[in-house]
Order: C-alpha cells, then structure tokens, then sequence
C-alpha cells in the first residue's frame, strides 16, 4: 500500500506506537529509535524515494494519529493536553531530523559510487583498457553512445580542475540545462576538464569551450581550450582526446595565440615533428649561426616568430616585439648575415619559419639538439 505520496506506508511501520508512547510519557525519542528511523531513511534513499515524500509520509501519519493518540484523547485538561502535544512535536521533529541525515547519508553514498563508477569508466574510455563491447554497455548509462562519431574538448587552467572546483560546476549547469538529453559527458581527468559529444554536437563543444573560457563574475577562466577531431568508436574518444592534449601541448610550448584551439588547425604541427631527427638537423643547420649572435640566439628567433606572425609588415613586428623598426631592422640584417638566408624572399622566409617553429618544438636553444 502506498500514501497520497507514492511512498509505500510500509516505511512508516512503528512509527504510530512510537507516537503513542510520547503522547502517554512525554519522554524524548531514545538512540536506538533514533538510529531505526536514520535506516528508514537510508532505505526510502536506496529505494529512489525523494525525502519531500519520505517527510509527507510522516506528516500525513502525524495528522491523521494525532486526535487518536492516548495522550491527546484522554488528556483531563487543556493544559495536559497542550504539554503532550509539545512534547509529539518535539519527537516528530527529531523523527524528521533522523529520517533526514539518514536519506541524506545514503544520497552521498550513491553521489560518491556514481563518481567513482564514471572515474573508472572514463580511465577505462580514455586509456582505451576495457572491451569495446563491454564498454559500449557501460557508456550509455553515461549518456554516450560510441556506435556514433565522437570528439572530445579539453580545458586546462591556472590550477587543477576536480568535481568540486567551481569552474567545473560552473560548465557542468550550463551543458546540463542546454544538452541535458544529447549525447554528451562532462568530466575530469589528470587535473584538466574533458568534455565528450557526439560528433554531430558541434554546439555542445562550442559551448563548454565558450563557458570554460568566459564563465562570468567570480570566475576564472580556464587558460587553454582545444577541441580534437570527431573520430569513430571508443578508439576514435582516444584519438580525439589525444589530439586535444596534444594541441594544448604545442600551443603552450609555441606560445600560440587565443585561448581556444582546434587540432584540425595543427595538423601541420605533427607531420613537423613526425622526423625529429631531421628537424632538429634542419634546426641546427639554418639557425645554428645564429649562436653566435651577441645576446644568444634568443631575440633572433623571437624576431623570426613575429615577423611571421605580423604577415612581415615591420612596424607590427616591431610594435610585437616592442622594438623600434630600426632596431628591427637590424635583427633581420643580422639573420641574413649570420645564416645565409634572405627573410624577404618567399622560399628562404619558409624555412626561417620553419625551422623556428622546430626550434620552438625543441625547445632549442634551451635543449641541445
């Protein structure tokens, strides 16, 4: 049998005595009732009872018991009857207060094992560990499903992001109330906030990065934002995700421009780097003179870097670089001489660029090469 509530009256079971016997003794509710009704309350919780139906429950029980109960009935006099009616409230409050940390108890457990279950899916997801079948299965309790393309953003910031830091609660309303039912997940990982949709959740995507990056008053923004390229199965999350670290590497290791970033926009970054060897001979060969340079190498390359990225209109790479364009006039005389190579013709201007960019990916002159 169930209450106006929904709520089986089988969770109110005792409670109708125990009203009887404060109403005949006035006495306060001992631990043990007190602990019995906490498991109550853990078990109406485990059960999927919301506690506004658990506290009607007991209400509705206290309104109905309350002309009935010895106390009440056969009070001689007014007065006895309003001094038992103090002391059924006091227990009925005290009831409520332990149906309540007892619910309350149980909705943190099954909030902690949710957590940890959607930790060691995305660990399982990520690092591609479990099988395809069995992860599928597991996926689509986190709303996903890989049969479909998926991409992956990931946000890093100043600090690292867990569930609780307020960035990361900030994003996870906002994709909430607006892909609440998409195929969507917001999570963490290594200190970074991960967000996975489908690949045709373009929205999604552009969401979490315009959230992360601008969350509003009394939030901090996060620092980088790169989004992967949509890839098919769970290999294709791993490829995404992979790609997205891998774009937030090289935008911190080249200094890029713009906080947010997009793997597709990179590509030319990993076919670079797919030869190390010959790119750090390529390094050492066209701008190995410029060690030689008084002050180091150092303001050579960063002139190389802004005057590509200024389209080799001088008085902007010199505004860049805060230097007069006679001084930068200079340094560009000085690369000519020092490496053979003419930054005003077009062939000899790429190769400057791009054994920059390898430079930079070398962390040369830092690193020996």
């Amino acid at each position: 049998m169930k209450s106006d509530d929904g709520i089986p009256v089988e969770f109110s079971a005792g409670y109708g005595d125990l009203l009887a016997q404060v109403s005949v003794t006035g006495r306060l509710l001992r631990r043990p009732e007190l602990d019995a009704l906490a498991e109550i309350g853990e078990r109406a919780a485990e059960s999927g009872h919301a506690w506004r139906d658990l506290v009607g429950l007991y209400l509705g029980e206290t309104r109905r018991l309350w002309s009935s109960l010895p106390g009440i009935a056969r009070a001689p006099h007014v007065a006895d009857a309003a001094r038992t009616g103090e002391a059924l409230l006091a227990a009925v409050d005290a009831a409520v207060g332990a149906l309540g940390a007892g619910h309350e108890r149980a909705q943190r457990l099954a909030v902690r094992q949710e957590e940890a279950a959607r930790r060691e899916f995305v660990d399982d997801l990520l690092y591609g560990r479990s099988d395809p079948g069995r992860l599928a299965e597991r996926a689509e309790r986190f709303g996903l499903r890989l049969g479909r393309a998926h991409a992956v953003a990931v946000a890093a910031g100043k600090v690292p992001y867990d569930e609780a830091h307020p960035l990361v609660r900030r994003v996870e309303r906002e994709l909430v109330a607006r892909f609440a039912d998409r195929d969507v997940l917001l999570t963490t990982k290594d200190g970074r906030l991960v967000c996975i949709a489908a690949g045709t959740e373009e929205a999604a995507l552009d969401a979490f990065a315009k959230c992360a990056a601008s969350p509003g008053p009394g939030h901090t923004g996060a620092a980088r934002i790169a989004h992967g390229r949509a890839h098919a199965g769970a290999a294709g999350v791993v490829l995404s995700y992979e790609e997205a670290l891998g774009a937030i590497d090289l935008a911190v290791r080249l200094d890029l421009p713009g906080i947010v970033l997009h793997a597709a926009d990179l590509l030319v970054f990993p076919v670079l780097m797919r030869d190390s060897a010959a790119m750090a001979d390529l390094v050492r060969t066209v701008l190995g003179p410029l060690t030689g340079a008084r002050g180091g190498a150092g303001p050579l390359l960063e002139t190389i870097t802004a005057c590509a990225a200024a389209g080799y209109v001088n008085a902007e790479a010199a505004r860049r670089l805060r230097i007069s364009v006679r001084t930068l006039s200079y340094r560009l005389e000085r690369i000519r001489t020092l490496t053979g190579y003419d930054p005003s013709d077009a062939l000899q201007r790429y190769t400057l660029e791009t054994a920059a960019m390898g430079a930079r990916l070398l962390d040369w002159p830092g690193e020996a090469l």
